[in-house]
């Protein structure tokens, strides 16, 4: 903050071309995903085809959402690339935390079916019957699916946006799902058939509660909680520090809206101080806000006085 204060700005912060740059390595992020899920898609059917192990079918029906859901964030991803200030005059990163929801609201529904299938095959006792040379290739297609999506994993995991990270997530529970569905299939062939369906369930109830806590934090994001203690404090303390003339800090409140946050300040000045003085000091102030990276915009109101009620009051 005391560096924020000085300069106006961050240290090291990336330059505009810079921005651009780290914006096409995303892109690239989300298209590799895209592409690599319908190839994987494709392989995985083959394998449940041949195997008609539940796990596994769970497994690819998992990666036949992957494809719906990567449409849906590529889409938030790309509207939130082309602005319309006229009809969304303060952006469209809200775009990103409901694509996410939609995303993690349609594999939790995945899971629940899931669940279902697995427990009417434990009632109804169906036992897998497979062949040596289509257990191989089975074995063969998963392994390959599973070391796949790890790399996927750990290169997206490099990013920070947050749709490229909700790839990195999907990628992971990729990796659980297949290694899971895999050893499920291998031990109810050649051993109990019951263990199947049980690794099937287990695969649905992990889906269930992955993408339910991913919906719970992206609506926490949107329903204007607000930042925690810490971050207050560092935005009373840039905004104390700003201009020797801020005799007093009436407000300050930080909340989400969206992955970012908006802050309010009011600060008192004096009140003969000329107006052309006052705007530059709150402008200024509204600049240095917002160039802090967890805050999208920033609202500075500038008075004369602290001890009236508060402006603006919640219905």
């Amino acid at each position: 903050m005391q560096t924020v204060n000085e300069r106006g700005s961050l240290p090291g912060s990336l330059s505009e071309e810079q921005l651009k740059k780290l914006a096409m390595r995303e892109t690239m992020a989300i298209r590799i995903s895209n592409f690599t899920n319908l190839i994987l898609f494709i392989a995985k059917v083959f394998a449940s085809f041949e195997s008609r192990s539940l796990a596994v079918i769970a497994s690819t029906l998992d990666s036949l959402l992957d494809l719906l859901s990567g449409f849906i964030l590529w889409f938030t991803s790309y509207a939130m690339r082309k602005p319309n200030h006229y009809r969304y005059p303060i952006g469209k990163k809200r775009m990103q935390p409901v694509g996410i929801i939609v995303f993690a609201s349609v594999m939790a529904t995945l899971g629940l079916q899931i669940l279902l299938e697995s427990v009417r095959e434990l009632i109804t006792k169906f036992q897998l019957n497979l062949d040596p040379e289509k257990e191989k290739w089975m074995i063969v297609i998963m392994t390959s699916v599973t070391v796949v999506k790890f790399v996927l994993m750990v290169y997206c995991r490099r990013f920070e946006n947050e749709i490229v990270r909700a790839y990195a997530q999907d990628h992971f529970f990729d990796v659980i799902t297949n290694s899971t569905g895999l050893a499920t299939a291998v031990l109810a062939i050649r051993y109990q058939w019951w263990i199947d369906p049980t690794g099937a369930i287990f695969i649905a109830l992990y889906t269930m509660a992955t993408w339910a806590k991913t919906v719970v934090e992206n609506v926490w994001s949107l329903v204007g909680k607000t930042a925690p203690p810490d971050f207050l404090t560092k935005l009373t303390y840039l905004i104390w520090n700003h201009h020797e003339e801020i005799k007093h800090i009436d407000t300050v409140r930080a909340y989400t809206f969206g992955s970012h946050y908006f802050v309010e300040v009011d600060i008192v000045l004096p009140g003969n101080m000329p107006l052309s003085n006052a705007h530059n000091i709150g402008e200024t102030l509204q600049e240095k806000v917002e160039h802090l990276p967890e805050v999208e915009r920033a609202f500075v109101h500038v008075d004369f006085e602290y001890t009236h009620r508060p402006e603006h009051k919640s219905r």
